[in-house]
């Protein structure tokens, strides 16, 4: 792990209202693009935010009711310079959670609200668990996190984490060139039944982003935890579907709530940090660019409500080092990667930061 030192996190710009993402959409535009709460997309180009929304959706994102709701995730299609095609995560003005497509207009820098087609809709209990990230794997499927749609001390008392008929706090995977609205991959655990067709993985509290190793393909899913313990799985490239990965039986590796089925093999996460330590995990990006080379291969996550930067890094000879490297002077919403795959962090109340030699 490098020495935190000789680096920091330099203001890139600052003055969008609400930013909780940040996303390239990987067309050799240069462009980055922010995701505003609120319902709005804008275009990040030069350190410059542009005047113009690159889309607006507000008339349909709902706010109210939870902290955590409102425009949360988006993500480009792997051919969006051919297609034009982006995906929203969204929660909608009755409190539902909404998956949708939308298509670029005639001008590239405008995206068109009218071309939005719904692809999944989910009624929450609570609607305070949304998780709220989406991201193309390597297999070129579409992955969506999905939290248990609870709230603050609910437990998922209906259990939808561990139930495979629900969309709750499962991570989705479907093909969106398949078919339309999207097809099942063949290898999904549940595409013959026993549980819904477009599960992936399951036993999930409130996956607050997710993360391709662009290098490896392994998939990092970070979870904000119940009442004490925050937590990073891991599904190494290659595993297939079905990982159980523990909520509400365990919150990270302890017991959290009823006896879980002997049947039933449960994956444990690569790592947790208790409520002395932070409050609310954000999951983050792997570093792959050359500017860095010293932070190649390190997953770089922060906590929202202690405003660190933890590094995690899997070794040559297999063991894991988990360090807490930096601290910041911003409420982490989320981690950006861009063309280069150099990472930013996204601050709540505007700012965006990129990480930077001294």
């Amino acid at each position: 792990m490098p020495n935190p030192k000789g680096y920091t996190w330099q203001l890139n710009t600052d003055g969008v209202s609400q930013p909780v993402g940040l996303v390239s959409a990987m067309d050799s535009s240069g462009r980055l693009f922010i995701v505003d709460k609120e319902g709005m997309v804008f275009i990040l180009r030069d350190s410059e935010v542009g005047p113009t929304p690159f889309l607006d959706i507000r008339d349909r994102v709902g706010i109210k009711g939870a902290t955590t709701r409102g425009l949360l995730g988006l993500v480009f299609h792997p051919k969006y310079a051919e297609n034009g095609y982006f995906y929203l995560h969204y929660t909608n003005r009755q409190g539902d959670i909404v998956i949708s497509r939308f298509h670029v207009s005639k001008e590239t820098d405008l995206g068109d609200p009218n071309s939005e087609r719904i692809l999944i809709q989910v009624k929450p209990p609570v609607g305070e668990h949304n998780g709220g990230d989406l991201a193309f794997g390597p297999d070129g499927y579409l992955y969506i996190s999905i939290g248990d749609g609870g709230g603050g001390g609910y437990g998922d008392a209906e259990g939808n984490a561990q139930n495979p008929e629900s969309l709750l706090g499962k991570i989705l995977r479907i093909d969106v060139d398949g078919d339309n609205p999207y097809a099942i991959p063949a290898d999904n655990p549940f595409a013959s039944g026993g549980g819904r067709p477009e599960v992936w993985a399951y036993g999930l509290r409130n996956p607050w982003r997710l993360a391709f190793d662009t290098l490896t393909g392994d998939l990092y899913i970070a979870d904000v935890g119940e009442n004490q313990w925050e937590e990073v799985n891991f599904l190494p490239a290659g595993t297939p579907g079905g990982a159980n990965l523990g909520w509400n039986y365990f919150e990270g590796m302890h017991a959290f709530r009823d006896k879980p089925s002997e049947s039933q093999s449960y994956l444990p996460p690569l790592v947790e940090y208790n409520h002395e330590q932070g409050c609310s995990i954000i999951g983050g990006k792997v570093y792959r660019a050359k500017a860095l080379p010293e932070f190649n291969g390190v997953y770089l996550y922060g906590d929202y409500c202690q405003k660190t930067v933890w590094g995690l890094l899997h070794k040559p000879d297999g063991t894991w080092q988990n360090e807490m490297l930096f601290q910041v002077e911003a409420f982490i919403t989320s981690f950006g990667q861009d063309e280069a795959g150099d990472i930013y962090l996204v601050g709540l109340t505007g700012q965006i930061f990129k990480l930077v030699k001294k």
